[in-house]
């Protein structure tokens, strides 16, 4: 299998820590080999502050990184900038910018084996020049796909949630969502389920838009007018679908037993409870592209780092989920 490709995120976020301290920790998590694109500086400033043994080895290429990632960790290419956490600044956003391209060419080229991607700060971003909403919409466009074939999906020890309109406003939110759509994702949901995360089965719950899942029409019509009929088609496909169901009751412990995952209508109904149960160990796992993608599901915490306290576990969990998601592809 080849290497896992990490890209380092915003260098003044909580990014370059995680990163050391989930190589750190390689042994004792079973972590796939793994290499990052840029900032060798970075990193090692990053994980001297925290404290954690560090070796950086720079990598000449991706296939090197596997006889190196026991004794050191792997950094591809000289691209590097200053240590200054919670500072975010151009350079930064640079530096951060060309390590996500960089990453998901070689995931794309097949010389690394996923692409790992610590987090950004958007809005840093945009002001060099990325101009997608988020990495995900990033990812569809550098795999040439149609942005609704990308599909985010929130995965946790207790619940995997996949909004099914993203990055808008909540007011976009009923006009954005159409039969077509949500019959869609759920295909690539399903397909996915069954291929990355080996479930023969996957059952899908859907949640209603509404209160109550729209009380019959009491609470508005998306419901009846375009959930019901995507449900319908579906079921008449094969797919176990369930729904709609009302939003406040589908991830209670008993439902959760109910579904593989639950297709929610925006981006907060999804969130809210992964993060709630799972925080420390969610990740943001991109479907439907040709290559594996994933990160960790929280953001660059400027607030906090550089302090010694943010938790590497959803990093972690991201790398792990990376390579079990590639060594399953691989025996297919």
């Amino acid at each position: 299998m080849a290497p896992l490709a990490v890209s380092l995120g915003d260098p003044a976020g909580i990014g370059p820590e995680i990163i050391a301290e989930s190589w750190a920790r390689r042994s004792e998590t079973g972590l796939a080999p793994f290499f990052v694109v840029g900032g060798a500086r970075v990193l090692e400033a990053a994980a001297q502050a925290r404290g954690p043994e560090l070796r950086v080895e720079r990598i000449a290429e991706p296939a090197d990184a596997a006889a190196v990632f026991s004794r050191a960790l792997p950094v591809l290419g000289s691209e590097d900038g200053e240590y200054r956490p919670g500072a975010p600044d151009a350079d930064g956003a640079r530096l951060a910018l060309h390590s996500l391209v960089e990453a998901t060419a070689l995931a794309r080229d097949g010389r690394a084996g996923a692409v790992v991607t610590a987090p950004i700060a958007k809005g840093e971003l945009a002001k060099v020049g990325f101009d997608f909403p988020g990495q995900t919409e990033f990812l569809a466009a550098a795999c040439e796909r149609d942005p609704d074939d990308a599909v985010m999906m929130l995965a946790g020890p207790s619940l995997r949630a996949v909004p099914l309109t993203v990055h808008c406003a909540l007011v976009e939110v009923a006009s954005l969502l159409t039969q077509d759509l949500i019959e869609r994702r759920a295909r690539i949901v399903h397909a996915a389920l069954r291929r990355d995360f080996g479930i023969a089965e996957p059952r899908l719950a859907v949640c209603g838009l509404n209160p109550h899942a729209g009380e019959g029409g009491r609470f508005g019509d998306e419901e009846a007018r375009i959930i019901e009929p995507a449900i319908a088609a579906l079921r008449a496909e094969g797919l176990p679908v369930s729904g709609p169901h009302p939003a406040d009751a589908l991830f209670t412990p008993r439902a959760r037993q109910t579904y593989d995952a639950a297709l929610a209508m925006y981006h907060d109904q999804a969130l809210v409870p992964l993060k709630a149960l799972d925080f420390d160990e969610g990740v943001n796992v991109t479907l439907g592209l040709p290559l594996v993608r994933t990160s960790p599901d929280h953001g660059t915490a400027f607030d906090i780092a550089g302090q010694r306290i943010a938790d590497p576990g959803a990093m972690i969990a991201a790398l792990k989920m990376a390579g079990d998601m590639v060594a399953r592809r691989a025996r297919v």
